[in-house]
This record gives C-alpha cells, sequence and structure tokens, in this order.
C-alpha cells in the first residue's frame, strides 16, 4: 500500500499534544505544591499527575503512528491527545490516525 502524510501527520500531532499536556501538568504539580502550603490550594497538584500520564501515553502513541506500527496504541495515544490543553491537536490525530488505518502493520 502507497504511504500517505496521514499517519505521519497524526504522530505528530499526538506528540504535540502530548507534550503540551506534560508541560501543562508539571505546572499544575509545582502550582499545587509550592502554592497549596501558603493558599490552601495543594489539591491543585493532584490534577497535574494524570495530565503527565496521558501526555506520556499520546507521546508513545504518536511514534507509533510515526512509525506505522499498532494501529490500536496509535489510536490510544491520539485519544489521549484530546484530554487536556491540546485538545484540538488530539481531534485532528485522530481523524488522521482513522483515516490512515490501512497502512499500519
Amino acid at each position: 500500500m502507497e504511504r500517505t502524510w496521514k499517519p505521519t501527520a497524526a504522530g505528530v500531532l499526538s506528540i504535540t499534544g502530548g507534550a503540551i499536556n506534560v508541560i501543562w501538568g508539571i505546572g499544575f504539580t509545582l502550582i499545587g505544591g509550592l502554592a497549596g502550603g501558603f493558599f490552601g490550594i495543594g489539591w491543585l497538584g493532584a490534577l497535574g499527575t494524570p495530565a503527565i500520564i496521558l501526555g506520556i501515553i499520546a507521546i508513545v502513541g504518536g511514534i507509533f503512528a510515526l512509525r506505522r506500527r499498532t494501529w490500536g496504541l496509535a489510536l490510544v495515544g491520539s485519544i489521549c491527545a484530546l484530554i487536556g490543553p491540546a485538545g484540538l491537536l488530539g481531534i485532528f490525530a485522530i481523524i488522521f490516525v482513522s483515516m490512515g488505518k490501512g497502512e499500519f502493520e
């Protein structure tokens, strides 16, 4: 089958969305940890951990999409990129992974 740009675009979008989620999660964790003692918002740090985990999964899924391996993992990575501040990137990543399903091993 001919290789198209769709899985490549999905991988780049998923990796970018995952990186934004990781940075966002680290920021929330730091803000919650540092400001929690002063302002009583320590619970804010707990929001950072899921964002970091989802960001890492999105990055791994993006790598699978770039390599065109294991379509299911590429799709899961795209879905994880959907959750968080970079949701629009995740939407396009899901669309492109789905459109390029036939190119995966």
